[in-house]
């Protein structure tokens, strides 16, 4: 296992919270997820993962940029069309459990 570094904003802040791990294994996609955040805090949760994958999709957009110079708005046009298709036909099923309070 490669794991990512844990950004140096997220090492200061003694409140920080991980929201989301996902790895690609057993030839399939395994998420941990912090499902409650936003509904605990007063807010729309559905609209608190929105938000998120958005920021995610734009932060892969600019590291694109930054690592083979494709053009942010292509990125983001692709991961766009790609999210749209799989949600209408499903390239594989969502396996697993939900497993809540564990930290």
């Amino acid at each position: 296992m490669k794991p990512l570094v844990v950004p140096p904003a997220a090492q200061r802040d003694e409140k920080s919270v991980q929201l989301l791990s996902a790895w690609a294994a057993e030839r399939g996609l395994h998420c941990s997820l912090n499902v409650g955040k936003w509904h605990e805090s007063g807010r729309d949760e559905a609209a608190g993962w929105g938000i998120l994958l958005s920021d995610v999709a734009r932060h892969i957009a600019n590291a694109m940029q930054q690592q083979y110079g494709v053009a942010p708005a292509d990125t983001i046009a692709g991961i766009r069309r790609a999210f749209d298709r799989e949600f209408a036909a499903p390239t594989s099923e969502v396996e697993g459990n939900f497993h809540p309070g564990h930290s």
